[in-house]
C-alpha cells in the first residue's frame, strides 16, 4: 500500500481549506494510505478543523508561529513526509478542488517508468474565477483551462502554462513530459526529494516550483503532464491575483531565477 502525504498550506482564509478538505474526503484511495498534513503559516487566526466532518481522510494541523512563505511552508510538508516513511508528498493548493480519482490517475506513471520523478495534473479555473470569464459561455465555465502543462521562455525568462483561457474540447489530453510543473499540485516521489531536497526558501514566494523543477530535471527524473487527472484552481487565493504583493516576489523571483538557469 503506497503511503502519500499531501502537504496544504493554509494561510488566513478558512473557508478556502474547508472547501478543499470537502472535496479530499471523497477521494478514491482504494490501495492508498493518505494523510493531510495542514499547515498553518503563520495565520492571524490559529486554524481549528472539525475531523468529524472529513471522516474518510487522516488530517494533522501544525502550525506555524510566522509565514515561511510557500516554500518554507511546504518544506515542512517534506521533512515530515520523509521522516514519516511516506512514499510520495504531493503539494496542494488550499484554494483547489480536487476530483475524486486526482490521486489514482497521477500514481499510474510511478508504476511504469522508474524515471518519472513528478506528475502534475490537468487544472482548470474554478467557474467564475477565470481570468476572463465574461468571454466565456454559463456553460463553459469550470471548464476553461488553468494549467495544462507549462514551459518557460528563456528570453525573457518566464514560465508560463499551456492551454490558460482555453475552453477543454480534448487538445491537451496527450499525456507526456512538460518542462514546468506548477506547484499548486505536484506528486513527488520520495527519492527524488531525498536526492534533490525540497524549495529553495530564498524564493519565498513564486518560482520555487520553477527552480525545484530545474534540479529535479538535472538529477535525471521526467516531469510527466496527467491530463486524466483534474482539479479546479481559484487562482492566486492567498496573495490575491494582480495584488502588490504577487507583483514584486513574480517581479523579483524572475531575476533570481534567470541568473541561476538562463543561458547568457
Amino acid at each position: 500500500m503506497e503511503k502519500i502525504l499531501l502537504s496544504i498550506l493554509h494561510y488566513n482564509k478558512p473557508e478556502q481549506t474547508l472547501d478543499c478538505l470537502v472535496s479530499l474526503n471523497k477521494l478514491n484511495q482504494t490501495g492508498l494510505d493518505i494523510k493531510v498534513l495542514l499547515i498553518d503559516n503563520g495565520s492571524k487566526e490559529e486554524l481549528s478543523i472539525e475531523k468529524k466532518l472529513y471522516p474518510n481522510i487522516k488530517i494533522e494541523v501544525i502550525r506555524n508561529e510566522k509565514n515561511l512563505g510557500f516554500s518554507g511552508g511546504h518544506n515542512i510538508g517534506f521533512q515530515y513526509g520523509l521522516k514519516n516513511g511516506f512514499d510520495y508528498v504531493m503539494i496542494l493548493n488550499n484554494d483547489t478542488t480536487v476530483d475524486k480519482n486526482l490521486i489514482q490517475e497521477l500514481l499510474k506513471p510511478f508504476e511504469k517508468n522508474n524515471s518519472v520523478g513528478v506528475t502534475v495534473p490537468k487544472m482548470y479555473f474554478t467557474a467564475g474565477h477565470e481570468f476572463h470569464k465574461d468571454r466565456y459561455k454559463k456553460e463553459d465555465l469550470g471548464k476553461v483551462i488553468w494549467y495544462a502543462g507549462g514551459a518557460t521562455d528563456w528570453g525573457n525568462i518566464i514560465s508560463y502554462h499551456l492551454g490558460v483561457d482555453e475552453i477543454d474540447n480534448g487538445q491537451f489530453d496527450k499525456e507526456g513530459e512538460t518542462e514546468f510543473a506548477s506547484g499548486a499540485c505536484m506528486l513527488i516521489k520520495r527519492e527524488v526529494l531525498q536526492k534533490v531536497g525540497g524549495f529553495n526558501e530564498k524564493y519565498f514566494l513564486y518560482y520555487e516550483d520553477g527552480d525545484l523543477n530545474m534540479r529535479i530535471k538535472k538529477a535525471g527524473y521526467k516531469i510527466l503532464y496527467i491530463p486524466k487527472a483534474i482539479l479546479w484552481h481559484n487562482n492566486a487565493g492567498s496573495s490575491g491575483s494582480g495584488s502588490t504583493l504577487q507583483d514584486y516576489y513574480i517581479s523579483r523571483n524572475r531575476m533570481l531565477f534567470g541568473m541561476t538557469y538562463a543561458p547568457i
